[in-house]
This record gives C-alpha cells, structure tokens and sequence, in this order.
C-alpha cells in the first residue's frame, strides 16, 4: 500500500530525507518564505490524504480502524487553506461592494437631476400664474355694479334710500331758520339761495364720493353761524334746533364715510403688498433666468406689471423643457447614455435655482394670504355700509323697508363680486401647480 509514497517519505518511518533533519513543518515560518515549498507541502499533504483514503476503501480491515488524529502540521495547513479562501472571498465581496457603490453613485446623479428638472420645469409656470395673478388682484377694488350701490349711496342729490340731502338740508333752513319764510323778504331769499349754491359748488362736485355729504353739511353750518351774527332772526335757538336735525344725517353718512374710508385704506395697504410681493418675483425670476441661461428681463420705462407681461412670451414652460433636452443630449455618450455626474458638476448652477425654490413656494403663500386678506377687508366693509344703514332708519331718514331692501341689494352684489374674483383669479390653480415642486429637497 505505501509502495507509491515518494521515496523521502520511506526511510525509518520520518518525513525527512536526512537523518537528524528537523521536521519540515517545525520552521514553518521559515520555510513560508519559500513559494515552491509551499505548494510541494500542500501537494505531498494532499497526496498522503488521498491514498489514505483510497486505501480505506480498498482495505476492510482498514475500514474499520480510527481515523489518525490530524497532526499540528495538517491544522496549519488547513488553517492556512481557509485563511487563502477568505482573503479571496473578502475581495470578491468588496469587488461587490464597488460596484454597487457606483452604480448607487450614478442612479443618485440621475435622481438629484430629474428632481432639479421637474422642479424648474413646474417653477416656470408658478412665475407665470404667480404675476398674472398679482396683477389681477391689484386691478380690483370692487366690482362696477357694488361701486355704483356706494356711489349712489354717497351722492348728495341720490335719492337712493328715498331722500336727496341737499334737498333735505334747502328744507331744514326753511323750516327751521327761516319759519317757512324764506320766500318772504330779501334776506331770507339770499339764504336759500346761498344755501343752494352752496350745496351745487363746483368744489364739492369734484371731491370723491367719500366726503361731499359732510363737507356741505359743514360748509352749510359755518354759513348759517356767520350769518346769524349780522341777522338777529337767526337766533341760537334755531341753529341748535338745526343743527341736531342736520346731525342724524351727518352721523349716517360718518358711519358710511368711515366704511369707505377703511375699505379704500385696506386695499391701498394691499395693493402697496401685492406691488412689494411683484418686485421680489422679479428678483426671483431673474435669478432663475441667468442660472437657465435665458435671457433677464429688463424694466427700462414701462411698470413692473408690463415688464413682466412682455418678458412671459419668451419665458415660457416649453422653452424651459426644450433647455433641458439640449443639455441632455450635450452630456449623452454615443447618444444613448446620459454622464449625470459631468452635466450636475458642470451646471452646479441648477442645484442652487432648486435649493432657492422654497422663496418661490413661500411667494404663493404671501400671495395667498392678501388673497384672502382682501375678502377679509369685503366682508368688514359690508358689515359696516349695513350698520350706516341702519343708523338710517334708526334716524328716521328713511323707512324701515327701504332700508330692508337696500341691505338685500347690497348683499347680493356683494355675494356676485366674491365669486367674480373667485373665478377670475382661481387660487386653485396656483395652489395645485405650486404643490408639484418638491422644495423641501434640497441638492448639494
């Protein structure tokens, strides 16, 4: 059986070719210096196992016996087999790892850009909706039909609630100053006739139709007080007695005169809001404008509001996609595979337009909140006109039905004018176009 053992492994039962030699594995550290030792070792090793076992199963005397026990020389050996084999799974895992690495790398660089791209995409149509919208706010006051309701309301010669006030205040110097005299004597005749002319002045007739009710009711007092200085028919008596008459009228149209008032100060306050909220859109646009390469818009004479209007014919939603088409197909290699990480380093530009997107999405919000402020300012406005009203009656200016219908009047063109900038603004569209931009990531 141990015929075909090599011959050093024949004498006196040692692995040793010369007596008094060391056994091989002994220096093990020494003998690893020795590449072809190493692989004679492993090779002799292996060829002893197998014979051993071939002999096994030739042999059933040798079936049967215990199997030797493995020597220090064989552990280190297997040791050493198994320390070969991490290494180079170790190195196959690692290969792995690399690899998933930069395939993690690239598939990152393809998400960062098409999270850039859709974002300025969708961004490019809020500047758009943003400004039209803007400019549709500051345009409103009211509406035409509830600027008439007012007007007429304020007018002096208005018979609106079933009265003219400057008939009312020729019939209370009549009555009152004059004890239904007026037409008897001259002095009496001039009275009506200044008080007349100065309800008609051309000075009233061209201030707004805020304040000439209470500018003639003024001007007609201080008159009447001078006069009666010179006029010993005009006493105290009469002007106090006039004077409270007059004042119902006066407190009806202080009360309708503050509603206006606030109503036109709180739109001004909003107009001046929307006008700041315009001028940081432009900021914001050129910005976007540069980074894309697209050409800024200019101001030069014209308002902010053409400027803006002008500047969107070129700046469109389309152009902004066909930008992005021409800067793939620059960075695409043989015109199929697109270097993400060449095109993102070299437009480094795009990442900060994506980071800046959130001022863009916190302009809508702005906008949002004067949108709604200015029904804010409609509904105090009418709460106020109806409770003028109803100083009216309670003044006994005007009947109870009268005033009834007026406020029914007023309401209904009140309820016409909010879904008339309800639909010609519609916030709607501005906030679902707004949701599509993701600005919360941000891309370094």
């Amino acid at each position: 059986m141990f015929k075909n053992l090599p011959t050093e492994m024949k004498h006196e039962d040692r692995l040793v070719t010369k007596p008094n030699q060391p056994l091989p594995l002994v220096n093990i550290a020494k003998k690893m210096l020795s590449a072809s030792w190493m692989k004679k070792v492993v090779s002799t090793s292996f060829a002893l196992l197998l014979t051993i076992l071939a002999a096994r199963a030739q042999d059933p005397e040798l079936k049967n016996t215990t199997a030797p026990v493995i020597k220090t020389q064989d552990t280190t050996i297997k040791r050493l087999i198994e320390e070969v084999q991490r290494i180079t799974d170790n190195d196959k895992q690692n290969s792995n790892a690399i690899q998933a690495l930069l395939q993690g790398k690239e598939i990152d660089n393809i998400t960062k850009y098409e999270l850039i791209k859709n974002n300025i995409i969708n961004a490019s149509e809020t500047y758009y909706l943003l400004n039209k919208k803007i400019i549709d706010l500051k345009s409103r006051t009211t509406t035409n039909n509830l600027d008439v309701f007012i007007t007429s309301l304020n007018n002096p010669e208005s018979k609106a609630l079933g009265f003219s006030l400057s008939d009312r205040i020729v019939e209370l110097v009549e009555k009152i100053i004059l004890k239904n005299k007026g037409e008897k004597g001259e002095k009496n005749s001039k009275i009506v006739e200044s008080t007349k002319s100065i309800i008609n002045s051309p000075i009233f007739q061209s201030f707004t139709s805020l304040t000439p009710p209470l500018a003639i009711a003024n001007s007609v007092m201080n008159f009447l007080h001078s006069v009666s200085v010179n006029n010993k028919q005009i006493n105290q008596k009469s002007l106090q007695e006039f004077e409270k008459e007059l004042n119902k009228y006066v407190v009806y149209y202080t009360a309708l005169n503050d509603a206006n008032q606030k109503f036109e100060y709180g739109l001004n306050f909003n107009k001046d809001q929307l006008s700041l909220l315009q001028d940081n859109l432009f900021d914001h646009l050129s910005f976007t404008a540069t980074a894309l390469k697209f050409p800024t818009p200019q101001r030069g004479n014209q308002t902010l509001s053409q400027t803006m209007n002008d500047y969107f014919f070129n700046f469109t939603k389309e152009k902004v996609v066909d930008y992005f088409n021409q800067l793939e197909a620059k960075y695409s290699k043989g015109g199929k595979r697109i270097d993400y990480e060449s095109l993102l380093r070299e437009n480094s530009s795009l990442k900060e337009v994506n980071n800046q997107l959130e001022d863009l999405v916190l302009q809508t919000k702005r906008f949002e909140n004067l949108y709604n402020e200015y029904f804010t300012l409609l509904d105090s406005y009418y709460t106020k006109v109806n409770n003028s009203l109803k100083i009216a009656q309670d003044n006994g200016l005007a009947d109870k039905s009268i005033i009834d219908a007026k406020q029914a009047e007023f309401r209904n063109l009140k309820t016409e004018a909010v879904a008339e900038i309800q639909a010609s603004i519609n916030i709607k569209e501005l906030y679902n176009n707004t949701e599509k931009i993701k600005y919360r990531y941000r891309i370094f």
